[in-house]
């Protein structure tokens, strides 16, 4: 009892004081258990994290290529089982369209154990394997077998934690990796996030462990790079269709189109730099 009046008066105390405590304070009770500091101290992640809030299921049921597109400056977070959370902003992604499209798992609209999540509520990661090793993770769409491929992050926080699962997915001895080859790639990002088979066909809006907050500073079309998709070269026409979407001058894209980017300044969408 002694110690329920000790609660209710520190809650009667906090209730009639109308100051709040500074952003700096409400951080500090949030500390990661390892008192992790790998987090960027720039102000737009500071920016970012004080107004972030969760993506819902209203956000994910777009058209595949309008959420590709959305997602970009969207910030995905995962949460590893000894608390710590990494966040990273998505600069790269590719729309696979389903059904008709050469180049997705459910081309021709078939669904199979591997494919299952493409056809589940938008929403839905997708991971499959590629090379027996590496892992892939997409977010299904709108459009039946539809799904958006994440190619890149830009990391914001923890990438101290970051660096140690990339270094122990490498063989060998490996050097200290730089923050831009951290997840400058579909396996990489896996790697970096510790994301594997296991997070198949869980729901972003619902997971303890990974979901998706929203970006603060979003980019605008002037800002986007609409070009082809990476390695899908024998896909025939689908292969030219600019279905990969990526931030113009991030370094943490991980393939530039330079011609592209050309093309688009010369026609007056991008400014020439």
């Amino acid at each position: 009892m002694p110690r329920k009046r000790k609660l209710l008066a520190q809650l009667s105390a906090l209730q009639s004081n109308s100051s709040f405590p500074p952003f700096e304070a409400l951080e500090n009770l949030n500390a990661t258990p390892d008192g992790d500091s790998s987090s960027k101290s720039s102000k737009y992640f500071a920016i970012e994290k004080k107004n972030s809030s969760q993506l819902e299921a209203d956000f994910f049921n777009q058209p595949c290529i309008s959420l590709a597109k959305s997602f970009l400056g969207q910030i995905l977070v995962r949460k590893l089982p000894d608390g710590r959370e990494l966040w990273g902003r998505i600069v790269e992604t590719e729309a696979y369209l389903g059904g008709e499209d050469e180049a997705s798992h459910s081309k021709g609209g078939k669904q199979t154990q591997r494919n299952a999540a493409m056809f589940m509520k938008p929403g839905t990661l997708y991971v499959y394997q590629i090379y027996g090793i590496y892992f892939c993770v997409n977010v299904s769409s709108q459009g039946e077998g539809a799904a958006v491929l994440l190619r890149s992050l830009e990391p914001l926080q923890g990438l101290d934690a970051m660096r140690e699962l990339r270094s122990s997915s490498r063989k060998g001895p490996t050097k200290l990796l730089k923050d831009w080859q951290l997840c400058n790639g579909p396996s990489k990002l896996c790697q970096a996030f510790g994301i594997d088979k296991a997070f198949d066909q869980r729901d972003l809006t619902q997971d303890a462990a990974i979901w998706m907050v929203a970006g603060h500073d979003l980019p605008g079309e002037q800002d986007v790079v609409a070009t082809t998709r990476i390695g899908i070269g024998s896909r025939g026409e689908w292969a030219q269709k600019p279905l990969r979407f990526y931030l113009r001058g991030n370094k943490f894209v991980s393939v530039v189109d330079k011609k592209m980017e050309r093309e688009m300044a010369a026609m007056g969408h991008l400014s020439c730099s």
